[in-house]
């Protein structure tokens, strides 16, 4: 199946280790189009420090009367029974996510077609894709990247849809994770990148080299 046919949900988590999920937000994706948007504040679980809210902007006081993330197991244990989830450096979330649940229900691994796993991954990483198909883009960050790509524009308007009216900026969820959707979206209008199978995908934005050649052994044969 090729990537493009398949529901990707992509993700990105605003908070840290110590303060646990703040804010989530997720952005289907399918056919090339931006189709579906979620996005919450969440209760902290520890400190907000002071340095991270000078980045994501979010403080203890605007979060306290929210409930904790962890009360979205069935949201997110559905996407990963859905699709596979995508990120922009997916390391990140993908340790964030697992600091609350370890694993999800067994769920459809779309890296080898007809069979499950317990895992939230592998994952769709934007970054890796880009630093593999554009490698002459001098910086991976995502407003750079969306700058280089023309889609500013087209990511503000989309924002205007569907964000909070006061979180429609860089190292907002939403915000973030649009943005890492229509990178994404980008790849679905080169007509040599959109032909890729999900697992082409998924063998592309893993850094393990074993697991990208176990992965592409497995389309081969």
């Amino acid at each position: 199946m090729r990537w493009t046919e398949q529901p990707i949900f992509f993700v990105d988590f605003e908070g840290s280790s110590v303060s646990g999920i703040l804010e989530y937000g997720v952005v289907t994706l399918l056919g090339g189009r931006v189709v579906e948007t979620k996005t919450r504040l969440c209760r902290a679980t520890g400190r907000v420090r002071a340095q991270d809210s000078e980045v994501h902007g979010l403080h203890e006081s605007d979060l306290a009367g929210q409930a904790p993330f962890a009360d979205e197991w069935n949201y997110f244990t559905d996407l990963r029974e859905r699709g596979p989830l995508a990120a922009h450096y997916a390391g990140v979330e993908n340790g964030l996510l697992k600091s609350v649940w370890p694993y999800p229900r067994r769920s459809p691994d779309f890296a080898r077609p007809g069979e499950q796993v317990v895992d939230w991954g592998p994952w769709i990483d934007s970054a890796r894709l880009y630093e593999q198909f554009y490698p002459q883009l001098v910086s991976g960050r995502l407003e750079v990247l969306i700058a280089a790509c023309g889609l500013q524009g087209e990511l503000d308007a989309l924002a205007a849809i569907h964000c909070p009216a006061d979180r429609r900026r860089y190292h907002a969820a939403l915000y973030d994770s649009l943005a890492g959707a229509l990178l994404l979206a980008g790849l679905a209008r080169e007509e040599n990148l959109a032909k890729l199978t999900v697992m082409q995908v998924l063998a592309l934005s893993t850094l393990d080299a074993r697991k990208r050649e176990a992965l592409i052994q497995r389309e081969l044969f």
